[in-house]
């Protein structure tokens, strides 16, 4: 299915700033890493322009203490069948003279979601870009690009990304938008409190993206709905992934 959309991704639409990315998600360690660089190969190569892979591990301490190991072992292999090396491995990932037929004609980004302290840590240390969690109120988000940027300097790493999902409503009137808001929260909206959650007339969300601009993020990951209805936020089929780059300055 994404490869059928990247045969028609064009180039950015008018009046967009910035260009307009490709890329794919991964819980990493849940994957034969081969069968992901086979995956994130092929796409890259059909793509025009930057390829994102995206990964993380998961949600709960469990998953983090299980599969953290799994998940850069995954992350070194294929970054290396990426790279075009044969690549041979024993560890937790059996792999024998494995390499990729297709290719990306440059290098593919690595995107990591992390919320822990030592999940951030890791994705400073590993990833060309860092994913924070849609559930960060505006002090937790502030605090954890804080924290990237710590430990991006002690890695003496420069990351080309800062990205932050984001929940949004967009409505046509800020009136409207409170009452959605409202009923959103009263039912639990997805554990994420209000807060988090970006809702108002255009002006108003474009408005809150700059706030995280000033907080250093570089993107924003939306689930985003621009239907006037109570009923659309919800996760439907009425809602689709996009992403705001700011514009260096």
């Amino acid at each position: 299915m994404l490869g059928r959309l990247l045969a028609e991704w064009g180039e950015t639409p008018a009046g967009c700033r910035g260009e307009t990315p490709a890329g794919c998600l991964f819980l990493l360690p849940l994957w034969h890493p081969v069968l992901v660089a086979e995956q994130i190969g092929t796409l890259a190569a059909i793509a025009k322009g930057r390829f994102i892979m995206q990964c993380g591990l998961g949600y709960g301490e469990a998953r983090f203490a299980a599969m953290g190991r799994l998940f850069e072992e995954a992350l070194d292999i294929v970054r290396r069948l990426l790279a075009g090396e044969t690549v041979s491995s024993s560890r937790r990932f059996h792999v024998a003279e494995a390499s990729l037929a297709l290719r990306p004609a440059e290098p593919v980004e690595v995107w990591i979601g992390a919320s822990a302290p030592p999940a951030i840590d890791r994705a400073a240390r590993l990833a060309e870009g860092w994913i924070a969690s849609p559930g960060l109120t505006p002090a937790e988000a502030r605090a954890q690009a804080d924290l990237h940027r710590e430990c991006c300097a002690a890695y003496g790493r420069q990351p080309t990304a800062i990205a932050l999902r984001r929940d949004i409503y967009v409505a046509q009137s800020s009136s409207e938008v409170q009452a959605v808001l409202q009923q959103a929260v009263s039912r639990g909206y997805r554990g994420i409190p209000a807060e988090a959650l970006v809702a108002g007339s255009v002006d108003e969300v474009a408005e809150r993206f700059r706030t995280f601009a000033e907080l250093g993020y570089t993107d924003i990951s939306c689930v985003i709905s621009a239907r006037i209805s109570r009923r659309s936020w919800a996760p439907s089929s009425g809602w689709r992934r996009c992403a705001r780059r700011w514009p260096k300055r």
